[in-house]
């Protein structure tokens, strides 16, 4: 009777252990639109650039200021990045940003704290649904 116990036992904590692995090996779901809802901040709106891609939004004219430092820039450039910044989606703020660090094209600290309040506020607002 002993032996018909731990034998019992021993199957439960065995199948146990081999449903845990089952779920273990689960495949990743991946998405390439939008948020997949599975992480704290959306990768697809971080701001740190996890990719090499580098993405135009019809904005070529800013690369001539790759390496300018962001408190140099006079009111008429300011207007440029203004002007591309303005005729984005809100959904691609983000990504923006991440293209102009890849570029390595500095953002006047105005714009820089228009663009982070659109993507903070859009954000906010897809936390709030």
């Amino acid at each position: 009777m002993l032996y018909l116990m731990a034998g019992i036992l021993l199957i439960l904590v065995i199948s146990f252990f081999v449903s845990k692995k089952d779920k273990k090996e689960e495949p990743v779901k991946t998405q390439t639109e939008g948020c997949c809802g599975e992480h704290e901040v959306c990768e697809s709106e971080s701001l740190l650039s996890s990719s090499n891609n580098v993405i135009y939004f019809e904005d070529e004219e800013l690369d001539v200021y790759a390496g300018v430092a962001g408190k140099s820039f006079t009111d008429d450039q300011i207007e440029e990045f203004r002007e591309v910044l303005y005729s984005l989606k809100e959904e691609e703020v983000a990504e923006w940003l991440k293209s102009l660090q890849l570029r390595n094209v500095t953002i006047p600290g105005i714009i820089k704290e228009e663009a982070l309040m659109i993507v903070s506020e859009r954000r906010y607002q897809s936390e709030a649904i």
